[in-house]
């Protein structure tokens, strides 16, 4: 039998925003991050939804900020996400990414997500939507807390990298398979697989998109989750990730470029 899967972004495709960049406002309240911080992550926002970063900018982004998870408490940082997961997540979440996830899964086709925010704030989110795989990026643990390195990341080719391994591991068929996406940094991803759709695309990858013939959808109904019930079709979520830099937890979480090697 075949095996069908669906990719998703999350940020900007699921959701309506930066995952790392909605906690902040919980982090600071835990003590994780400072005022500054908050402002920082506020700005970097603005530049996120607006699209006017470059990569080179985002780089410099994500050199400024990235010591800033480095001491961070791992177990801190899961229970803020734990209590505070349905009030961030739930009014951000696309009506019209719900119901393709459970068109999909009526179909018996699995649901992975793929995202470049750290496996602490996906996993969770991933089991709230009812996805059956996660990719995501992780970051290396000393004693229960963060180095400040990058064990993992999911960005760009190492997304295409991932559905790749996921493919093998699983018996897809990506020729069948699916993959939306809202940014053209996720082009690799989409390239992979038989049935692409750019999801409120960027400039870029609108024009991509058009290119290639790929179908343009706009999602902008945000959703409660408690009103509806999606379940996991397996009892736990595979965290996956592969190499590259950071973008893990709170305000915004960028990675610097310490770990070049792991990935552009």
């Amino acid at each position: 039998m075949t095996r069908i899967a669906a990719f998703f972004d999350l940020d900007k495709t699921i959701i309506a925003r930066s995952s790392t960049l909605a906690f902040s406002k919980h982090f600071q309240a835990g003590g994780l991050i400072t005022r500054a911080a908050m402002i920082r992550s506020a700005y970097t926002q603005f530049v996120y939804v607006v699209g006017g970063a470059d990569h080179d900018q985002m780089e410099k982004m994500r050199k400024a900020l990235s010591e800033m998870v480095t001491g961070w408490d791992v177990a801190t940082v899961k229970e803020i996400v734990a209590d505070t997961l349905h009030n961030v997540v739930d009014p951000l979440v696309y009506e019209e990414a719900v119901q393709l996830i459970e068109q999909h899964h009526a179909q018996g086709h699995d649901v992975i997500i793929v995202s470049a925010s750290g496996t602490e704030l996906v996993e969770p989110i991933g089991t709230m939507l009812g996805a059956d795989h996660v990719v995501a990026t992780q970051m290396e643990i000393e004693d229960g807390r963060y180095t400040g390195e990058i064990a993992l990341y999911a960005y760009r080719e190492e997304k295409a990298r991932a559905v790749q391994q996921l493919a093998e591991r699983f018996g897809y068929d990506l020729e069948q398979s699916y993959a939306y996406s809202d940014s053209v940094t996720d082009l690799p991803m989409l390239e992979e697989v038989g049935h692409a759709f750019a999801v409120n695309p960027d400039k870029d990858l609108r024009k991509a998109a058009k290119e290639r013939g790929w179908d343009i959808l706009v999602f902008n109904k945000p959703v409660a989750l408690r009103s509806r019930v999606l379940s996991p079709s397996t009892p736990t979520l595979a965290a996956l990730a592969v190499g590259g830099a950071v973008a893990i937890a709170g305000g915004v979480i960028w990675a610097g470029t310490k770990r070049r090697r792991l990935g552009a």
